[in-house]
């Protein structure tokens, strides 16, 4: 009987270790903002692409480089700002948005331990605080805010919406990883087990999984792609990774009823990875007047990468619709062009030299 038990709580434990990490390993394998097919390729193929690629590194408050990037709609005023929760911002700033986005530490190009997630709090602490930072410029202080959050990323989009409740204008939640369903959910005696090993091996890849690339991605090219790409974490994911993911789920469940920033959440019926019950419980909980809920039956979890064309197509209307509706109209081209010739005018120095280039 007793080892009849201890077999049951080991099943228990790694089944634990299986299902909180699964919503999140895509978020190291194949959507982190460094996996995705170089911009900069695309800029250089002509002179018909609608936004402007940068890049650049950070430093966060723990001495860290952060991999940071940005899309912005080329001869336009954007008509809102995104930023991502892991993604890839082309279509976004095609569609006249201007798109930020941060590698996680551990993720893609920022520095760490790869696939380590040593806090989920500190995590989002540096994306609020680049977010924040990116919001206060001159440029952007009166545009609409929005978060974009997939896997992993909806888990951290809901948090820093927690954060700073007013802040934000509105979220875009792909597939989110926001609560363990009822018949997964661990015994408080197994947390207490991860717990103990995490402060002895944190770092060691001991927690199974499956082949989330084979079940998040239906594209076989685009699952090629994440699979041969250097910066996407390949092999099980790490014991404290696991943990931090667990207990950030654990959080952001207890307060689902008070989210109140207007949101969509898009989701694919035949989803795997995450649950398409769970974030209709979202939807339903949610105190937001301004709430829509998605299902796309058929598509799997990631949606906005690893569908065919036409589907990726069908969900960024959805949400580019979304958007759309809450920003506001676009600056005309004559209003445009007035505001390009008043800042020339600020910008030419009283020397009459010309002034230095600034690079888009």
């Amino acid at each position: 009987m007793v080892g009849s038990a201890l077999c049951g709580k080991k099943r228990s434990f790694l089944l634990l270790l299986h299902t909180c990490v699964s919503p999140c390993v895509l978020g190291f394998l194949g959507v982190h903002l460094s996996s995705m097919s170089s911009p900069l390729q695309a800029q250089g193929s002509g002179n018909d692409i609608g936004y402007c690629y940068d890049e650049g590194f950070i430093s966060n408050s723990r001495g860290l480089k952060l991999f940071t990037c940005q899309w912005l709609p080329r001869n336009r005023d954007p008509k809102a700002l995104i930023f991502l929760c892991h993604g890839t911002g082309i279509t976004l700033a095609e569609a006249g948005y201007a798109v930020y986005g941060m590698d996680y530490e551990g993720h893609g190009k920022s520095s760490g331990l790869q696939g380590y997630v040593r806090s989920f709090d500190a995590l989002v602490n540096d994306c609020s605080e680049y977010f924040t930072g990116v919001c206060e410029r001159p440029e952007n202080k009166n545009k609409k805010r929005f978060l974009l959050g997939e896997s992993m990323g909806g888990a951290v989009a809901l948090l820093l919406h927690r954060k700073k409740p007013k802040f934000w204008d509105g979220a875009v939640l792909v597939a989110p990883m926001c609560k363990i369903a009822d018949e997964m959910r661990p015994h408080p005696v197994v947390i207490s087990i991860l717990t103990k090993l995490c402060k002895v091996i944190p770092t060691w890849k001991i927690v199974p999984t499956q082949d989330v690339i084979d079940t998040a991605i239906k594209n076989p090219e685009r699952r090629m792609e994440v699979r041969n790409n250097p910066y996407c974490y390949k092999g099980n994911p790490r014991l404290k990774t696991a943990h931090e993911l667990l207990l950030a789920s654990l959080d952001v469940e207890k307060k689902l009823n008070e989210v109140s920033v207007p949101f969509i959440i898009v989701h694919g019926g035949d989803d795997v990875v995450t649950d398409p019950s769970v974030s209709r419980l979202l939807y339903e909980s949610a105190a937001s007047t301004d709430k829509t809920f998605k299902l796309y039956p058929g598509m799997w979890h990631a949606l906005t990468s690893g569908e065919p064309p036409e589907n990726i197509k069908l969900v960024f209307s959805d949400v580019i619709g979304w958007l759309d509706k809450r920003s506001p109209a676009e600056i005309s081209k004559s209003e445009m062009e007035q505001k390009a010739e008043h800042d020339r005018q600020c910008l030419q120095p009283s020397d009459g030299k010309k002034p230095e280039a600034v690079p888009c």
